[in-house]
């Protein structure tokens, strides 16, 4: 399944979605443009668990392992983010996608604090995003390219159910790995992360909401 957009339009521009977004395509640029250097690039600013660092809670989250990695990540930011901002404010929002990738990076290192390998990637943030939109909007429905048989198909299915699923997939992938130092998608950052999102959004959310159209 792939999300297209969701059917709530977003009250205002959503200026610092899109310039997370921006900022996440510039530096994925510049890795590329390092060639055979970018694997350096990605050890010295990915989180490795077993040398936690505070600085790179930030800087993993900018930087992607491929085209693929950046396209999904920013397809689901681009998705959910620009309400959710409509529902904080530009400021608030900032602070909030920030705090939910360092819970992701932390929740991620604590599941398995030996590893050396780097974790990157937006994902953990915008998982925290997908949960207060899912917390915001929960009768809001999600356009998803769907394929059946052998046709692909838009259907409109419900964010509860097309988040929810997502993240009981997450983490039951989570605890299947525990005790596992395996490589591959960090599904305990997205638990992690989302969880956040759905903790800090109340808090985040601002208390006259713009009007919707």
């Amino acid at each position: 399944m792939i999300p297209l957009r969701d059917t709530i339009p977003s009250a205002r521009v959503p200026i610092v979605n899109y310039a997370i977004i921006a900022l996440n395509v510039m530096v994925f640029w510049h890795e590329v443009s390092l060639g055979p250097r970018a694997e350096a690039f990605v050890m010295e600013y990915g989180l490795v668990p077993r040398e936690f660092g505070f600085d790179r809670l930030l800087t993993s989250m900018f930087v992607h392992g491929g085209w693929m990695h950046l396209i999904g990540n920013m397809l689901y930011l681009y998705i959910f983010g620009d309400n959710v901002e409509d529902r904080m404010g530009h400021v608030r929002y900032v602070l909030f996608y920030l705090l939910c990738g360092a819970a992701a990076g932390i929740t991620q290192s604590l599941t398995s604090p030996g590893s050396s390998m780097p974790m990157i990637g937006a994902s953990g943030a915008i998982a925290g995003v997908s949960g207060a939109y899912l917390l915001f909007f929960p009768g809001s429905r999600v356009v998803t390219l769907v394929p059946i048989f052998i046709v692909l198909q838009l259907v409109e299915i419900p964010a509860v159910f097309f988040l929810g699923l997502w993240f009981v997939w997450q983490l039951a992938s989570g605890v299947a790995t525990l005790g596992h130092d395996v490589g591959g998608v960090a599904v305990w950052a997205h638990v992690g992360g989302f969880m956040a999102g759905m903790a800090l959004g109340p808090m985040f959310k601002r208390r006259t909401p713009v009007s919707e159209i």
